[in-house]
């Protein structure tokens, strides 16, 4: 391949043409977007091209594996830990604190979880957000931190950190404020690098479906999940999908402190919301069966249930968060800091909860300063939305619907309005649709 080729703009003018690129010119985006040689429009550009001409599932390898080469790539063979390297991944949702739990139940169950997480991304929270509304928890801890916090809590959620694949630290930032999150091969390579360069041994995946979702249709969720699953087997990362609901929030509550008190007071056992305990227990049971900790779903689910009954997931997840800078006792001080307003939302008529605009409740949270517009904007955790009702629930005229908690009085408002404007009441009950929806294996 001539110089030429390799140079930004003419990899941009070749996937904008529609063209697959060549895995030299996939590596030389890879390379610039480490060592800056592209600059942020330049990556924005070809991040759109992708978006709206696609990858083939050859391609995406190509850059999944780039995007894993960029920097360390962590080696557990070595480290004495006490079971097999576990990890999940969700796609991202609205409300969705799923890992917080999941990584101390699978913890709890025998496995090492070195779980790299993300931050929020368009309309979605992410869980560093969530984890950093504890004051001192450290989600770039360094890599003899991070040992020693999977020696003492057996899980560990951090951020990738600098080393760990770089080229998808900038990437993300930049598709998290061009428009560009929804490609499906973006989001694979997004996803598995990370988790290619943790040094997994198998790997679930949740993709969210639903009106709160990337993929807003069941067939565009298929296709997330076969190319995850697809293209982590043949990097020999063995995996499976769960497809779950994101046409209404997961759990209660949207934005970071609010999610983590929901997660703490779940795994202490003062309240578990039926979807989010389903969900979780779903994937646990299918992440402890690939892991070959358990010898079938039903046996995964009960090793869950059994440690979130005795307590064992809750004091993981404690002692996660004193390894890694958090409040000593989370479980009974998480000194999470309260928001200056709460304004409840009530309902304009009586009727049945029938249908939620869930990504607009997500921009809501956005709105009050929870999420981001831009890459460096700064996120305020004690705002987002509390005591959501769910899809189904009767309501009467003015009884409240959610709490909207906002840094001041203005926002709230606006916040309420804006909600209002996203919820249907009418006269009959929704029916009502599983929160798991399917199972996909790779090929």
């Amino acid at each position: 391949m001539t110089p030429a080729a390799l140079t930004a703009s003419e990899i941009i003018r070749a996937k904008r043409d529609g063209g697959a690129l060549a895995p030299a010119q996939i590596e030389a985006f890879v390379g610039g977007l480490v060592d800056g040689g592209w600059g942020d429009a330049q990556v924005a550009a070809l991040a759109m091209a992708i978006l709206l001409r696609g990858m083939d599932r050859a391609e995406t390898l190509v850059l999944t594996r780039a995007m894993r080469d960029s920097g360390s790539v962590l080696d557990w063979t070595q480290a004495g830990l006490p079971g097999p390297v576990l990890d999940k991944h969700s796609t991202g949702g609205v409300g969705d604190k799923v890992s917080l739990m999941l990584a101390p139940i699978l913890a709890a169950c025998g496995a090492v979880v070195p779980m790299i997480s993300g931050r929020g991304l368009g309309h979605t929270g992410g869980t560093l957000d969530k984890l950093e509304a504890l004051p001192g928890y450290r989600v770039d801890p360094g890599p003899e931190r991070l040992r020693a916090a999977l020696s003492a809590a057996g899980c560990a959620i951090v951020g990738a950190g600098a080393d760990l694949a770089p080229a998808d630290r900038r990437l993300y930032a930049i598709r998290d404020v061009t428009a560009t999150v929804e490609s499906l091969p973006l989001i694979t390579a997004s996803i598995l690098s990370k988790k290619l360069a943790a040094g997994l041994q198998s790997l679930v995946l949740d993709v969210k479906v639903g009106n709160g979702a990337f993929a807003s249709d069941l067939g565009a969720a298929r296709a997330l999940a076969r190319s995850l699953v697809e293209v982590a087997a043949a990097a020999g990362l063995p995996a499976r999908a769960l497809l779950t609901d994101m046409n209404q929030v997961l759990g209660h509550s949207a934005g970071n402190a609010l999610e983590m008190r929901e997660a703490i007071d779940y795994l202490s056992g003062a309240e578990r919301e039926p979807r989010l305990h389903e969900v979780t227990l779903a994937l646990a049971a299918q992440g402890l069966q690939l892991a070959g900790l358990a010898t079938t779903l039903a046996a995964g689910r009960a090793q869950a249930e059994q440690v979130l009954a005795s307590g064992a997931a809750a004091a993981r997840f404690a002692a996660m968060v004193a390894a890694l800078g958090g409040p000593p006792d989370v479980l009974r001080d998480a000194a999470l800091a309260p928001a200056p307003v709460c304004l409840g939302v009530v309902a304009p008529r009586e009727g049945y909860l029938a249908g939620v605009d869930t990504r607009a409740l997500g921009l809501v949270v956005v709105a009050l300063g929870g999420g981001r517009r831009r890459a460096d904007d700064r996120v305020d955790p004690r705002v987002g939305l509390a005591r959501l009702l769910p899809l189904g629930s009767r309501v009467d005229a003015g009884c409240v619907l959610a709490q909207v908690h906002a840094a001041d009085a203005a926002s709230a408002a606006a916040a309420a309005q804006a909600m209002l404007a996203a919820l249907r009441i009418e006269a009959q009950a929704p029916a009502p649709a599983p929160v798991v929806i399917e199972t996909v294996n790779a090929a």
